[in-house]
Order: structure tokens, then sequence, then C-alpha cells
């Protein structure tokens, strides 16, 4: 009969080993060596046998203890060895199905179970009876522009869900009481499948909670919640923006068995504004400007939340010439400094002229040359240089 190999050989570890290393390296060789993934490989079942045996042994800290002190004879499984045909299920931290978990888990579910609906984490309760958080609910709420500048206090309308009055959250008629499932046996799961691949699902009959009621109530159905219109007081705070979230502690849906409320959570959206444009914290305006108080220089009114601020303008100005006012922007909702605004210059071209208006015009454009407009002239004389090429070339 051949030697035993070392335990600690046959999973690769060093006799320092911490559990979850000895955990770990088990788990790798028992993936490779499975029988199911070996159906006519008997060296597989052999392998698979040896390093369950080690794993057995070195799990236990009790076996480890006695096998470091006196070798294979400290934990002789008898004249037959291990027994692959032994139940594997005394493995409870090491199935099957926590070896693939720890393969698939990282994909941001539960597990490899939750691939396929179910998973080794359940809804299911430790204790059906106990008291349950509601959920948190989600409200969108649209608002002026104004009000997300300034701030605001709103009156919120909901119907939401509210614990029965009947029932106390339990969903149980009086005199009536939960009991275990008998789809799924309380496990809140059912298996199907066989072979290497067994799939758990959520249990249909109790959604996972192991156990239903007898006779539910009459007011909420077994749901244990009723709807219920309520008034909710909210309280808008300076500086929202589009997308901001309000957290409004306990007004959310009811708890279930005398469980506090959860969360209502305000998701804003602002509309636009007939004056501004924002950008975070930063407005812009368009200030329209007579062309004469642009040319001669003057002082514009430019609105901003703080109230309306004078803007000396230069002459000279040209059109779309901005200016910045520090600190004339948003306030922040962090309480830090509000944001800055743009004032943008916008010729506004005299309309409804009346004769000696449009009289004087005249007198001033007689009076005006190239000069007088040297934009306008420098734009003539690129377009002179380029039918002049155009010419040239399509001769």
């Amino acid at each position: 009969m051949a030697e035993k190999r070392d335990y600690y050989e046959v999973l690769g570890v060093a006799k320092t080993a911490t559990a979850d290393e000895i955990k770990s390296a088990y788990r790798k060789l028992a993936m490779k060596y499975h029988p199911d993934r070996n159906p006519n490989n008997p060296d597989a079942k052999e392998k698979f046998t040896e390093i369950s045996e080690a794993y057995e042994v070195l799990s236990n800290p009790e076996k480890r203890q006695r096998y470091d002190q006196f070798g294979h004879q400290g934990v002789n499984f008898g004249p037959g060895g291990f027994d692959f045909g032994r139940d594997f299920s005394h493995f409870q931290d090491v199935d099957l199905n926590d070896i693939l978990g720890s393969i698939f888990g990282g994909m941001g579910g539960g597990g490899f179970g939750d691939l396929f609906g179910g998973g080794r984490r359940q809804r299911r309760q430790a204790d059906p009876n106990a008291p349950q958080r509601g959920e948190d609910m989600t409200f969108r709420l649209d608002i002026d522009f104004d009000e997300a500048i300034f701030g605001s206090e709103r009156t919120l309308d909901l119907t939401l869900p509210a614990q029965c009055p009947d029932c106390g959250g339990s969903g149980a008629a009086a005199g009536s009481k939960r009991v275990t499932c008998r789809t799924c046996g309380g496990h809140g799961v059912v298996i199907g499948g066989s072979g290497f691949f067994q799939v758990r699902q959520t249990c249909p009959t109790c959604g996972g909670e192991g156990s239903v009621i007898e006779k539910p109530c009459r007011k909420c159905r077994g749901t244990g919640h009723v709807t219920a219109p309520q008034k909710i007081s909210l309280k808008i705070p300076a500086g929202v923006d589009s997308g901001s979230r309000l957290r409004l502690a306990g007004k959310g849906a009811g708890g279930l068995r005398g469980g506090p409320n959860g969360d209502l959570y305000v998701l804003l959206g602002v509309r636009e504004s007939d004056i501004f444009e924002r950008d975070g914290l930063d407005l812009g305006v368009d200030i329209p400007v007579s062309p004469v108080t642009a040319a001669l220089g003057g002082t514009v009114s430019v609105p901003t939340p703080a109230g309306e601020a004078q803007l000396k303008i230069p002459a000279g100005t040209p059109n779309g010439k901005i200016f910045r006012l520090r600190g004339k922007g948003v306030p922040s909702l962090r309480g830090g400094s509000p944001g800055d605004l743009d004032a943008r210059i916008v010729f506004e071209v005299p309309a409804n002229l009346d004769r000696k208006q449009r009289e004087a015009l005249e007198s001033f454009q007689k009076l005006t040359t190239g000069s007088t407009f040297p934009e306008a002239q420098s734009f003539a004389n690129r377009t002179r240089v380029f039918f002049a090429h155009r010419d040239k070339l399509v001769k």
C-alpha cells in the first residue's frame, strides 16, 4: 500500500497556513478534480478523494493539532482509508456551490446561484414575525428656477404604503399565524437540476420567506400594508439643481409588525429660467444694449440673485462682450462661496423710429467713414481678396 502524502503537500500549502489559505487551496483543487467535471477519469476521482481527506483534517482545529503532533496515525480513518462515497454535506463551509460562488461571486451578485435567480443569500428573515423596516420611496418633484435659487417650502400630497391598522403589519387575520411553507420546507428556496449544476431558486409559494399566512388579513390582503394619503412638509434649500435628492427620514413606506418607516427621497427637476442660463453655480444672462450706449459707454442694469447690479461698460464695447460679476451667481448648497454671473452684451437694433429719429440716423450715417466701423471694413477687405482669387481660378 502506497504511503500517504503529507496533507499540507496535498493541498499545496505551508504548515503555517491560515484557515482561509487552506480553504482557498481546497476550493481551487476541488473545482479542478471534482468527479462531476471528470466523469470518466479515475485519476481525478482518486485525487479528489485525497484532497478532500486532507481538507477534512486540516480544516478541523482539533484534527489538525493531532495531525501536526502524531502525523497520519493521529487521524487514521481506519483500514479502508477515506471513504469517497461518504456524505460530503458535513463540509458546511465548502460545498460545491460555495466553490462556484468563490469564482462567480465577483460578478456583482450574491454568488453563483444568483446567476440563476437564487443563491446562498435569501430574503428570508431568521424570524418572519420580527419587526421589519419599511421600504425607501422616491418621488420626483419639478420646481421653478427661482425656487432652486432662493429655496422654498412645499407640502407634498402623497399616497404611500402604511402599516395595516387591523393586523399591525403582520398580514395575518386575527387568530391566524404564519406556518412553515410546504413547498420549500421553510428554507425559502427550491432546488432543481441534478449532477454538477443544481439551480437554487426563490420559492414561488412563499417568495423566499420560508413561511406563509394561514388566513390573510382582509384589509391588507396579507401584505401588511394599506395605502394612505399623507401631507408631508418639504423644505427646499437654496442652491439645489436638477438631480438634487432630498432625504426625509422616516417618511417612506410604513414598517411591518411595528418596524420603523423607510425614508422618502425627493428627486428634484428644475424648470428653465426666462432670464438666466445655469452651469453649476454660475449663471449667464444676455443684456440688451443700445448700440449708442455701447459706442459712447455708459451704465447698464444687470439682474442677479442678490438684486440688480450696475455695470459700467466702456466706450466702444463690442457686441457679445462678456463681463464677469464675481460672487453674483447661485448660492452654494454646502455653504461655500456662491458662483459667478456672466453678463453678455447684446446689441439691440433700433425699431419703431419716428421721422426725427430716422433723420438723425441718416445724418449720422453721412458722417461715418470706413474707420467708424473697422470690423465691417476688415470684412469687406477680406471679401474682395476672396473674389479676386476666385476670378483668377475660374478663368
